[in-house]
């Protein structure tokens, strides 16, 4: 009688503390249900029955967010994809950078050239300069593929040979250089490691695992090399435009929101985010720029795999260090 009272008073409490939840959102309907089992065969997700129904309402709740957003006037557009299971929180601690990397310690040391920038570019079209879109997977390395991106890009515009360069030898060996794998790093450091290491092996010779591990780099097997390292100057966004106009695409940082993990299409814009170099926590690379209605915008290849945003890419309007993207712009001369 006793335990039955007992575990009468526990489903009680179960409910109590469910009821907040409940009252505070209108109730999963059998259509946003329909919605999540679908979403749940496209991203092949299973779960424990518990964790069906605390995924179940964090999907709505997202759902909800993306349609409220579409049917306000933006310049961007927001849809489902593989983080709508996940609250931010749960984003940010697997897949940005836990330890902040404050990059206005960075000296600049970019010098402007004479002459006009072109009005629009996109290295994606110019030639093979550009690899594929990577996925970096459940790990804060999104510095590694900036940097290989950049040095891909750098190395094919000046031979005409893209090569697909290996971020786990970065995650595993660039410690040294003040990065940390899978919490964490930067561009311009991981470009210093390159230059003093003296060189970067391949993709295929040393394979991305998504997980920190120890080094095991093989000088002989390195394909890419660094001669020196451009740091554009804190908050120089007409830099970086001439730097990706007359040069190669640009590796920089910028702070993720919220809004910005369900990013579809258009231009992102936030005017509530951070442009302070110590609250970057991503990065990525501008491919590109151009202008779309009159908002200016960058071309920017992410690593979340091609099926986020437009093929793996998205653009960010330009001109207004959204972000704080004009707080720790660099790329690499590459020793051809």
């Amino acid at each position: 009688m006793l335990a039955r009272r007992r575990a009468l008073l526990g489903l009680l409490a179960a409910a109590a503390a469910l009821l907040p939840c409940v009252c505070s959102a209108p109730p999963v309907s059998a259509d946003e249900e329909f919605h999540f089992k679908s979403w749940m065969l496209q991203n092949n997700r299973k779960y424990s029955l518990e964790e069906y129904y605390q995924r179940l309402q964090i999907f709505v709740a997202n759902k909800r967010r993306i349609d409220r957003h579409n049917a306000g006037n933006h310049t961007f557009e927001m849809g489902l994809n593989q983080f709508s299971d996940m609250t931010f929180t749960e984003v940010r601690k697997k897949y940005l950078w836990s330890e902040p990397q404050n990059c206005s310690a960075t000296k600049g040391n970019f010098l402007a050239s004479s002459g006009p920038c072109p009005s629009a570019i996109d290295w994606r079209k110019k030639g093979n300069y550009v690899t594929p879109v990577k996925n970096q997977g459940g790990c804060g390395s999104c510095w590694t593929f900036s940097t290989t991106g950049c040095l891909e890009s750098a190395i094919a515009i000046a031979t005409g040979k893209l090569l697909s360069l290996a971020e786990q030898q970065l995650v595993d060996c660039a410690q040294d250089f003040n990065n940390h794998g899978c919490s964490g790093g930067l561009p311009s450091q991981a470009f210093e490691y390159i230059l003093y290491n003296k060189g970067l092996q391949g993709e295929d010779t040393y394979p991305y695992k998504a997980q920190n591990g120890t080094c095991k780099f093989q000088p002989e097997k390195a394909i890419a090399f660094v001669k020196d390292v451009v740091n554009i100057t804190l908050y120089d966004e007409p830099g970086m435009v001439e730097a990706v106009g007359k040069h190669n695409p640009v590796s920089f940082a910028f702070e993720v929101t919220g809004d910005f993990v369900s990013y579809s299409k258009g231009i992102y814009s936030n005017p509530t985010c951070d442009k302070t170099p110590d609250k970057v926590n991503h990065a990525v690379l501008a491919v590109g720029y151009g202008e779309e209605n009159g908002t200016p915008y960058w071309i920017v290849k992410n690593s979340w795999g091609p099926l986020w945003g437009m093929d793996g890419y998205f653009l960010i309007e330009r001109g207004k260090n959204m972000c704080g993207l004009a707080a720790c712009a660099s790329y690499p001369i590459p020793q051809v």
